[in-house]
């Protein structure tokens, strides 16, 4: 418990993003300051357009800030190159979308194997790792099945078997309810719930749902690119 005292795990400093359409800049991002500690589980809220998942995208090593510093566990990863980037990305971060992003022609068990394939782990290491993932969001029995034999809330919980298979860092979740029912979605968020309390995963989640935020320790508010 110690160690979430002193430097926090993500740092936001004085970032702004813009993106250019032919001659004219866009800005997303305004000089936003943000730190989450190790073990937070932060939701980001706002209006659509409002810069949420530009924010998460940039924690996550996806984007880069237009100026100011993202530091995760002290490494600034606006400085690495492309290949490096990719690098701490598929080592550090575990992700989890709207639409579960399953390729339909592996079956769960392989979905979750795959950010196994780029380590250097052996075929029973990779097997024990996705069997515990599974084991975990309740899925030990549909390592089999394929993402149409699935319910969406089931392709939900592969998604996250695949994003911690890999034992990330930071859990980044971009409305990871939205498109699920109510009890799907409040099953999925009591999932997300349990891997922040239970496993200590520092968990940075953009949602519109007050339902699924909730269960987040703090709610940060964007509006316009600028922190509320």
């Amino acid at each position: 418990m110690g160690e979430s005292i002193g430097r926090p795990m993500v740092e936001v400093r004085n970032v702004s993003k813009s993106y250019h359409r032919d001659s004219i800049e866009i800005p997303v991002l305004q000089q936003i300051n943000i730190a989450v500690p190790e073990g937070e589980f932060l939701a980001l809220m706002g209006p659509s357009g409002s810069g949420k998942t530009t924010l998460l995208n940039l924690i996550a090593g996806i984007d880069r800030p237009t100026s100011g510093e993202v530091i995760v566990q002290g490494t600034n990863i606006g400085q690495l190159n492309e290949s490096a980037l990719a690098r701490w990305r598929a080592s550090h971060i575990g992700f989890v979308f709207q639409f579960y992003n399953l390729l339909p022609v592996l079956t769960a068990f392989d979905n979750v194997e795959l950010p196994l394939l780029l380590t250097n782990l052996s075929k029973s290491e990779r097997r024990n790792r996705v069997e515990l993932a599974l084991k975990l969001v309740g899925l030990a029995d549909r390592m089999a099945h394929y993402p149409k034999q699935l319910s969406g809330g089931q392709e939900q919980r592969v998604a996250i078997a695949r994003a911690i298979v890999t034992d990330p860092t930071l859990l980044v979740a971009d409305e990871p309810t939205g498109d699920l029912d109510k009890v799907s979605a409040g099953e999925i968020m009591d999932l997300l719930d349990r891997l922040n309390k239970e496993f200590r995963k520092t968990i940075v989640m953009v949602t519109h749902d007050p339902r699924a935020a909730e269960k987040a320790h703090t709610v940060t508010h964007l509006e316009k690119g600028e922190l509320a």
